[in-house]
């Protein structure tokens, strides 16, 4: 069935014969042109009857709809500060470490020879060297850093080189790095290297859902983490002998954000993300905060993990 444009009017009839309650019609017009019926329109199920009848729970009003969505934004934007943080914090490091063992000049660092000799890693080490040489000649003209390296000293440091490098790029640049140097890096952060390499790709997945403003409060991710004593100490529910929450959830990120980041980064992060949880249980009325915490992966004592060590 083709979709066709809807007015403002008509996308009000729309929420209004699915039985969400419009009790002020000038502030929904305004809202959906401003954000996008479409956008507004994915945070609307939480508030059907069920997956069949997909239409509103009696009393639902277009604030509260509007309220998961501001929830959401406010959400996406403390992780992505906090994942900005993170990065650097990762970029610093592993730019350190490299440059520290292998020089700092691009035919130092950038040797083949200093990566992994698994032969079945050789193509994707040639690959990424090449694509990490493409971004310096593109990338390199852009930056001011990294201009001011290549006109002064006629080479580019990995710390500064590490500043135009997607952390896409970054993550896959841990992937082939030699055992004892991603032994090295993961010891830093106090954790193995193998849960380290599940983190990167989902830091980084979550990372662009962020800057695209993408639904981020049920966002599921295709790699699970590894259980940590997290699971264990906050006594998480299993079906099956399988956990329920913190797996591939947002609060799956949120453990792995509990590992990475400094202390004090991550008290604050959560004290934000606490905030604006307990407000938006204020504004819900038709629902309770439980059924938005329970998509969100969030056990009902999610708070204590900001006490654990």
């Amino acid at each position: 069935m083709e979709k066709i444009f809807k007015t403002l009017d008509e996308q009000v009839s729309i929420l209004r014969n699915k039985n969400l309650i419009i009790d002020d019609e000038e502030y929904a017009k305004n809202i959906l042109l401003r954000e996008n019926y479409f956008f507004i329109n994915g945070y609307r199920y939480l508030f059907y009857k069920s997956s069949k009848d997909k239409t509103f729970i009696k009393g639902t009003n277009f604030r509260e709809v509007y309220a998961l969505f501001y929830f959401d934004r406010q959400l996406r934007n403390i992780l992505f500060k906090n994942i900005l943080i993170l990065e650097n914090n990762i970029k610093s490091i592993l730019s350190y470490e490299l440059s520290r063992k292998y020089g700092f000049k691009e035919k130092k660092y950038l040797n083949p020879r200093n990566f992994t000799t698994d032969p079945k890693k050789s193509k994707q080490v040639g690959d990424l060297v090449k694509k990490i040489k493409r971004q310096i000649i593109v990338n390199g003209r852009e930056h001011a850093a990294t201009k001011h390296y290549q006109n002064n000293y006629g080479y580019i440091p990995l710390w500064v080189v590490v500043k135009v490098l997607s952390f896409g790029i970054v993550g896959e640049l841990y992937t082939i790095l030699k055992p004892e140097d991603q032994e090295k890096i993961a010891n830093i952060f106090n954790v193995d290297v193998e849960s380290l390499l599940t983190y990167l790709p989902i830091i980084a997945n979550y990372r662009n859902l962020c800057a695209h403003e993408d639904i981020c409060y049920e966002h599921k991710t295709q790699k699970e983490i590894p259980i940590t004593k997290y699971h264990e100490l906050l006594n998480i529910p299993k079906t099956n002998g399988e956990y329920i929450y913190g797996i591939n959830d947002l609060f799956a990120l949120i453990i792995i954000l509990k590992r990475l980041l400094r202390k004090d980064d991550f008290h604050n992060m959560f004290s934000e993300i606490s905030y604006e949880i307990d407000y938006l249980s204020g504004r819900l009325h038709t629902i309770s905060i439980d059924k938005v915490l329970d998509h969100m992966g969030f056990p009902k004592n999610f708070k204590n993990i900001v006490r654990m060590d």
